[in-house]
């Protein structure tokens, strides 16, 4: 496996595209973002190790966010590769009309439901309305199935849903290299916390699903992850605990806020977490204060009123909510 980075458009630092070849199909593990400057980059790092986007014969995807799958559709129409990712995210990746309009009306109806001033919404949609050129042409795609391996240059791959960030998010672990590694997609990231709540506003009950992913990654023991930003990671299981106790103390957060304010929708209690925000910020904020609010919610430690969310229950039992560690 050699990883390639590439530049992009977005804050969590480089991509990381992972090129496998070998016996099997020459195999790419996320493309990058639909700019020419990323392109060339993809084309210098597939030459540095002796390949070119005309010899991909699979490209594999985490999920459908286009710094991840922006030039699946170039590289497919030069090369014939097949398009894998998981089905929950295919739709969007083979930008769906049908599902792209569902998401974009559920997406309204969020902003509204979470506070979100005129103002900064205008901000947003903009922002997002340039930020879908980066998409690229649309592929065809297959579905991933979790039950089987994939095969992938000389190794093969291991399909692990790890939902939360995205709802298809997916997660391959290798095992032919001598230990068990997983490329982790932007389930874990070395730096950043992935965001959940506004990165895919499709996803139900975002905060416990992805707690659950995080859980799975610490049990799982993994010797090493290959995330989708920036370094490889060295100790899985301490960093999927990291992020556990970050929200654990995000959560407390979001009560103090509420204690402080009083009944509280998404957007004040995100401008109290994360004061002034722009761009894809204005998106992610609220969105993450929602996911929270939701996860509280579920355990009737808030309630949702007519003013906002407001805290029903004294003296929560926060550990209850959150994974314990194993390690």
């Amino acid at each position: 496996m050699k990883r390639l980075p590439l530049d992009n458009t977005h804050f969590e630092g480089k991509n990381n595209a992972y090129l496998f070849d070998g016996d099997g199909p020459t195999t790419l593990v996320d493309t990058g973002v639909a700019v020419p400057e990323t392109r060339i980059q993809l084309e210098d790092g597939l030459a540095e190790h002796g390949s070119r986007i005309e010899e991909i014969e699979q490209v594999v995807l985490t999920h459908f966010h286009a710094d991840h799958a922006g030039l699946a559709g170039e590289i497919q129409a030069e090369s014939g590769a097949s398009v894998l990712v998981h089905p929950e995210d295919s739709p969007l990746v083979e930008q769906d009309e049908a599902a792209m309009a569902a998401m974009n009306d559920q997406r309204d109806q969020l902003f509204a439901e979470w506070g979100i001033p005129d103002g900064p919404r205008e901000e947003l949609l903009g922002f997002l309305e340039n930020e879908a050129t980066i998409s690229g042409n649309a592929p065809e795609v297959a579905p991933i199935d979790l039950d089987a391996s994939i095969s992938a240059g000389a190794e093969t791959l291991d399909p692990m849903h790890l939902p939360g960030h995205t709802s298809g998010l997916t997660g391959f672990v290798r095992t032919g290299s001598g230990s068990r590694e997983l490329l982790s997609g932007d389930a874990l990231l070395p730096q950043y916390t992935p965001n959940v709540g506004g990165a895919d506003v499709r996803v139900d009950g975002a905060l416990a699903k992805y707690l659950d992913a995080l859980e799975r990654i610490e049990t799982a023991d993994f010797d090493r992850a290959w995330p989708g930003h920036r370094d490889p990671i060295d100790d899985p299981s301490g960093r999927a605990r990291t992020i556990i106790d970050h929200h654990r103390e995000r959560t407390e957060r979001v009560l103090a806020a509420l204690d402080k304010l009083g009944p509280a929708d998404p957007w004040t209690v995100s401008a109290e977490l994360f004061g002034d925000l722009e761009n894809i910020h204005i998106l992610h904020g609220p969105g993450e204060a929602y996911a929270h609010l939701d996860h509280l919610r579920a355990h009737d430690i808030v309630e949702r009123t007519t003013d906002g969310y407001a805290v029903v229950a004294s003296n929560p039992d926060l550990d209850s909510l959150f994974p314990d560690s194993e390690q």
